[in-house]
């Protein structure tokens, strides 16, 4: 990136790691966010969070922080919390849209209030399965409304299978919902500054996008130019700035969709602190639009300060 004034930054905490389901995956975009920052000449420093994690900020000098934390107590909102308290600035969405776009059940309820296309969904509990299955149907994905990256998801076809994923999905989450599989093609987009970056589709021979298939398996296929048309393409661009936006999200993120055969897009979450791995989806963006992962880096940076 040129004219990168690492001044202007001063010392820069990178926060990763963590103790949610997603440790591994943050361990790794910390570590390329902070060669990153490393290689653009910027003070960075890494912190592996815990429960120390008061005392090490007070220990050390952070003049901001980037987040890298994925899943809870680093993307619903607690840490936000506490970067606010002790004024340090940080990359990402506010407090109160972090913790919203982490509960998936309350995502839903806001996309259906703002007329933002979603697919239909019920609150999972022990005792009301049959009822669900009968209001919204047999095909169904089960999902833990506090996790990321696709822990605990399955994917039921049939009754008989639903009460295994809903134990399987209430081991991580006391709020278990399910929702209705819109068969069709997956996409996702970034949003960085208020803007759309290209589309990405995304195939896989798994069940779909689980775990396995977004970082360990090496057969997921990513399509970027998308395949859409333009006019298609730029709807679903509007509709995932309009869905971010939805939440009170800011600086940066990533929204997910599904389109069924007829083209309709239905809108399934927003990320607020996607993953930054070499298998990560808002890397590939940027680099779709011309921004390399050094870019990027910075210019989510640098949200925090202009923010001051």
């Amino acid at each position: 990136m040129k004219n990168v004034n690492s001044q202007e930054f001063g010392r820069v905490v990178v926060l990763y790691g963590g103790q949610s389901a997603e440790r591994e995956v943050s361990l790794n975009s910390g570590k390329a966010i902070f060669d990153a920052l490393i290689r653009q000449g910027i003070d960075a420093f890494l912190i592996d969070v815990d429960k120390d994690i008061v005392g090490r900020l007070l220990k050390e000098t952070a003049d901001r922080a980037f987040i890298a934390l994925h899943g809870p107590g680093g993307e619903d909102g607690r840490i936000q919390a506490l970067l606010e308290f002790m004024e340090i600035p940080y990359t990402g969405s506010g407090v109160q849209a972090s913790s919203l776009a982490m509960d998936k059940w309350r995502t839903k309820q806001i996309f259906t209030a703002a007329g933002i296309s979603t697919p239909e969904y019920r609150a999972l509990k022990a005792d009301n399965l049959d009822s669900v299955v009968a209001e919204i149907g047999e095909a169904l994905m089960v999902k833990p409304a506090h996790e990321g990256s696709s822990i605990g998801m399955s994917k039921v076809t049939s009754r008989s299978e639903l009460d295994h994923a809903y134990q399987e999905a209430a081991q991580f989450d006391s709020s278990v919902f399910a929702e209705q599989v819109i068969e069709g093609a997956e996409y996702t987009v970034a949003v960085l500054e208020g803007e759309a970056l290209p589309a990405i589709r995304l195939e896989t021979d798994h069940q779909f996008y689980d775990y396995n298939a977004k970082y360990i398996a090496n057969d997921t296929r990513y399509l970027c130019p998308c395949g859409l048309s333009e006019s298609d393409e730029l709807r679903l661009a509007k509709l995932s700035v309009e869905a971010f936006e939805s939440l009170g999200c800011s600086g940066w993120g990533r929204v997910d969709f599904m389109a069924d055969k007829d083209g309709n897009f239905y809108t399934l979450e927003v990320n607020t602190v996607p993953g930054m791995t070499d298998h990560s989806l808002v890397p590939m963006a940027a680099k779709a639009k011309g921004l390399s992962f050094d870019d990027l880096v910075v210019s989510i940076l640098k949200q925090t300060v202009s923010a001051n």
